[in-house]
């Protein structure tokens, strides 16, 4: 009876209703579109930290956000850093907080890579702190902090905005921020696969966000400018510079990242920190890190007692942390990497050594990776040496990273694609959809079914190891839940397209002609839903298909008495 989809004529009203609401422009919402808000954090003698100003006014930040925003954006007092500092952290919403860019988020998260998705339940921070010797103040110090507060993770385009506006402001404070607020209000919304030009303060900064079908890695292009230009990549880390000291241990940190092991990064500096963690979490791209993950995280922050506590296992985080009171508050965490200032061996880094958990227990504790972790991979020694000779050559560091980047690329890769490969063969055949019946399930899927299509179809990778032990401890990952979560709504919305062109492509009109009135009238409203459904989530079926459907409800519907097109042109 093509019973595929059960709905009430009240639900299909409401929805034709909600989906026929005018648009009404909202305050700011270009700029929300960008940024939450940009905060300015100073030190008061009573109070310690403190926010200053928040701009736009309006913002809605709770108690507890700003307070965690104060004591994330001054470096910790063992840092030491004077003049001018970049780092960024990330903190978690209040519970129950709305999002301020209403509709926009789902359009932009459709179409973005998911490692470059907009955040539902965390804010990045990214900050410019400037401290410098200054008589006029009790303390002898200027200290204060510009944070730029986003959803989205665009850690170099931030950081470059921040490196334009911050001096400008430290001079001329709040006229000159109302002034930036505007521009970025003007700016064009944040669309992947576009290339962007945004303006702030006389500089055209030029950005292009990927689109999930683009090439990962793939570089900004530069067009032609009048105006004084700065390109910016989104999340172009250096990260030759973050693993630089570690080069030889790479193979046990993109485990460590795939499996989403609990990890603590003991840096020197915010900034060495932060940029470590978002490097080790973008070890693991085009796959999205899972886990929780903070790139600089201070004994102040609401989730100190949660992450610190011996009652539980640690939880599937990364911590970066700079304080050395983390040594003994952290050391029954599993894996634990200790970086100081780089040293040299002649011409190379020297490279940390891995050491016992045992040895971390001093405050003086010297630098190495803590851990009891045996890979499961082998190391690639020929990849290794020429990232080494490279620094000996004095090979670029964009060049360096791009090299660091391809190999760790090509690695995840090799590593998801048998999964891709057994989630195809889960999904119901096309020949299977019958626009008259519910479509058909996609298939569980099993570990150990999984497992045997390893030996016609493993990685490609020359690299050895124990590969099927690393699969088996993957599925046990959070990386691997956010992943099959992902992928299974992605296969599940491909079956409602396939058998939304099974329906498009059926004579609904002659299969109507020996059924009864109320037969007719309930898949007229199914016909309707499938097709609102189709629009609503941009379903990728192409428009002629979908006004095809539009035209055959139109002769369904002129084909039953006229009180009864009267109520389902209501509907």
């Amino acid at each position: 009876t093509g019973c595929w989809l059960s709905v009430s004529a009240g639900l299909a009203r409401a929805a034709v209703a909600l989906l026929l609401l005018p648009q009404v422009p909202v305050p700011w919402s270009r700029f929300s579109a960008w940024l939450e808000c940009v905060c300015v954090v100073t030190f008061d003698l009573e109070l310690g930290q403190a926010i200053e100003l928040v701009y736009p006014h309006d913002v809605k930040l709770t108690e507890k956000e700003k307070t965690s925003i104060c004591y994330l954006s001054f470096p910790d007092s063992y840092s030491g850093c004077l003049g001018d500092t970049q780092f960024s952290f990330r903190l978690r919403q209040s519970v129950g907080r709305c999002s301020s860019w209403f509709g926009h988020e789902d359009a932009y998260n459709r179409v973005a890579p998911v490692t470059l998705q907009k955040e539902h339940a965390h804010f990045h921070g990214y900050v410019y702190f400037r401290q410098v010797k200054d008589v006029s103040v009790k303390r002898g110090y200027f200290q204060k902090s510009l944070v730029v507060v986003s959803r989205l993770p665009f850690v170099n385009l931030f950081h470059s905005l921040l490196q334009v506006i911050a001096p400008e402001y430290f001079e001329k404070h709040e006229p000159c921020l109302e002034t930036v607020c505007n521009e970025i209000d003007q700016w064009p919304a944040p669309v992947p696969g576009q290339t962007l030009n945004l303006p702030v303060m006389g500089v055209v900064m030029q950005v292009r966000i990927p689109s999930k079908v683009e090439t990962p890695g793939g570089s900004p292009v530069k067009q032609p400018q009048t105006e004084p230009s700065l390109t910016a990549a989104l999340i172009d880390l250096h990260v030759i510079r973050c693993f630089q000291s570690v080069l030889i241990h790479v193979q046990m940190l993109w485990e460590l990242m795939l499996l989403g092991e609990p990890v603590v990064v003991m840096a020197p500096s915010p900034t060495v920190s932060s940029e470590t963690v978002l490097a080790l979490v973008s070890a693991i791209a085009p796959l999205r890190y899972c886990g929780d993950y903070r790139p600089y995280f201070t004994i102040h922050d609401s989730e100190f007692k949660e992450y610190t506590t011996r009652t539980q296992a640690p939880p599937n985080v990364i911590l970066g942390v700079t304080n050395p009171f983390f040594i003994k508050t952290l050391q029954c965490w599993p894996h634990i990497i200790r970086l100081g200032d780089l040293k040299m061996s002649g011409d190379l880094p020297k490279q940390v050594k891995v050491k016992k958990l045992a040895k971390l227990k001093t405050l003086d504790t010297k630098t190495g990776i803590y851990t009891a972790y045996k890979t499961f991979l082998h190391k690639d020694k020929a990849f290794i040496k020429r990232l080494l000779k490279g620094i000996q050559k004095k090979r670029p560091s964009e060049v360096q990273s791009a090299i660091l980047r391809r190999h760790l690329l090509e690695q995840t890769e090799s590593f998801i694609l048998p999964l891709e490969r057994y989630l195809e063969s889960l999904m119901p055949l096309q020949r299977s959809m019958s626009p008259w019946k519910t479509p058909p399930q996609i298939r569980s899927f099993s570990q150990d079914e999984f497992m045997k299509t390893l030996e016609q179809a493993g990685p490609q990778l020359t690299l050895k190891g124990d590969w099927t032990g690393l699969y088996r401890r993957f599925f046990r990952s959070p990386n691997f839940d956010g992943w099959y979560r992902l992928r299974h709504r992605e296969m599940t919305q491909k079956v409602e397209c396939l058998h939304l062109e099974a329906i498009c492509a059926a004579d609904l009109f002659t299969w109507t002609k020996d059924k009864s009135e109320v037969e007719i009238v309930d898949l007229t409203l199914k016909l309707r839903e499938k097709l609102m459904r189709a629009r609503k989530h941009q379903l990728p079926v192409k428009e002629e298909l979908l006004e095809r459907l539009e035209q055959s409800i139109q002769t369904i519907i002129s084909s039953l008495p006229e009180d009864l097109q009267t109520l389902l042109h209501r509907q």
